[in-house]
């Protein structure tokens, strides 16, 4: 049997605005999931895989040099939530047809539950939402 870490339900980081920085994010992710008892449920790869979009986009177009971004991961009975902070302007969108970007948040659209961009004082939060059994 697995042993799992006990860790906070709800855990954050901040990532510097380089390249790196997204491969680093779905690392705590995934050490976050495996310290959650969650590794192996069939919503592990999908969180996943929208961790690496939304904070590849915040790097890309919301980070300003010298400034990071914010990643939380919250874990409640039936849910699990991500959320990346960014201090950039603009509202991101899912792509339609003939326009540039806007992939990764179709694909974070397909594999979330929900998923929204909020307001904040300096820039905004893009959230997305993983129904668990």
């Amino acid at each position: 049997m697995n042993e799992t870490i006990r860790l906070p339900l709800l855990r954050e980081r901040f990532f510097r605005r380089e390249r790196r920085s997204a491969q680093a994010a779905r690392r705590f992710t995934a050490e976050t999931l495996t310290g959650w008892g969650l590794a192996e449920t069939p919503r592990a790869d999908d969180v996943l895989l929208c961790v690496s979009e939304l904070v590849t986009n915040a790097l890309l177009h919301g980070v300003p040099p010298g400034r990071q971004l914010r990643l939380f991961l919250r874990h409640e009975v039936h849910a699990l939530f991500v959320e990346v902070h960014d201090s950039g302007t603009g509202v991101p969108h899912v792509v339609h047809d003939g326009d540039e970007g806007g992939r990764g948040l179709l694909l974070v659209s397909a594999l979330s539950d929900k998923w929204g961009v909020r307001e904040r004082e300096l820039g905004k939060a893009v959230w997305c939402e993983f129904g668990l059994p």
